[in-house]
């Protein structure tokens, strides 16, 4: 993972008021001065991830939308507890500047506990959630905040290339590369080592502008889109090479692209180079 969690570090570092600090042997995640990373935080943020006790009817966790087999997401069109919305990916998450579909939230201390709220998710009073494990809220929010931070994904294919290995990625991925960053316009939202710009944009789908997810880990966890509308990745390459779906605030960066077949096969070739080790945890 060196290649991939070193390079997104650089970017980390640049946060306000945040330490960069070492996790594992080569990956460092910044982190925010007022919620230092500990190994007892986040070890007490991992159970409660999986602490049905969040829920009101204690038929939910963190982890029934987020799948530590699945990148940390799960197979649903949309999320189990009765959302609309597709459980996003929460792998490098320590990088996001923003978070929920919506972006509504800055960091993940303010993330980590609206779930637990929502009435379309766990539904649970955030005090009542906190007294049944036993914790101070601040307490329970840090340790989620803490444990999300350490999910992180890396050493792909698409890492290992740019680190030098020649031999990581076949020349169909290499060609899809190219149209991933030339005539296909990806990079205009899908950028930097976690290919996302934590932006929104208006595809065309739903109503409003939603937020550019990271492309790691993308191309084994379908279906997609904010609203898990679209079944598989030829699904999105189709959607955005015919320019996104017609709206009145389309965002200008989508565009008819009029790939040829080989051409589509590449870059779905170059999008699977982004898939590779997940792990979490101190």
């Amino acid at each position: 993972m060196r290649s991939t969690l070193l390079a997104l570090a650089t970017v980390g570092a640049s946060f306000a008021q945040t330490l960069v600090v070492p996790l594992g042997l080569d990956a460092f995640v910044p982190v925010p001065a007022s919620n230092p990373l500990t190994l007892e935080k986040v070890a007490l943020g991992k159970r409660l991830f999986f602490d049905t006790r969040l829920s009101a009817d204690h038929s939910l966790s963190c982890a029934s939308c987020h799948d530590p087999k699945l990148a940390f997401t799960d197979s649903r069109k949309t999320a189990v507890g009765g959302g609309d919305r597709r459980s996003p990916r929460i792998v490098n998450r320590a990088w996001g500047k923003a978070f929920f579909w919506d972006g509504r939230a800055a960091t993940l201390e303010e993330q980590v506990l609206q779930p637990i709220s929502n009435t379309k998710e766990m539904n649970l009073d955030v005090d009542v959630a906190a007294k049944r494990v036993g914790l101070a809220v601040p307490v329970m929010r840090d340790a989620l905040a803490s444990y999300v931070r350490t999910i992180v994904s890396g050493d792909s294919p698409y890492d290992r290339f740019l680190a030098g290995d020649a031999t990581a990625m076949t020349a169909e991925q290499r060609a899809g590369m190219r149209l991933f960053r030339g005539k296909g316009g990806c990079t205009a939202c899908h950028l930097g080592p976690n290919l996302t710009d934590e932006k929104r944009h208006n595809t065309g789908i739903g109503a409003g502008a939603f937020k550019t997810p990271s492309l790691r880990e993308a191309a084994r966890t379908p279906p997609y889109m904010h609203d898990g509308s679209l079944a598989t990745m030829d699904d999105v390459i189709d959607f955005y090479d015919k320019g996104g779906k017609e709206s009145l605030d389309l965002d200008p960066d989508i565009r008819a692209l009029s790939l040829t077949a080989e051409e589509k096969a590449a870059l779905k070739a170059f999008l699977q180079t982004l898939s590779g080790t997940v792990r979490d945890g101190l």
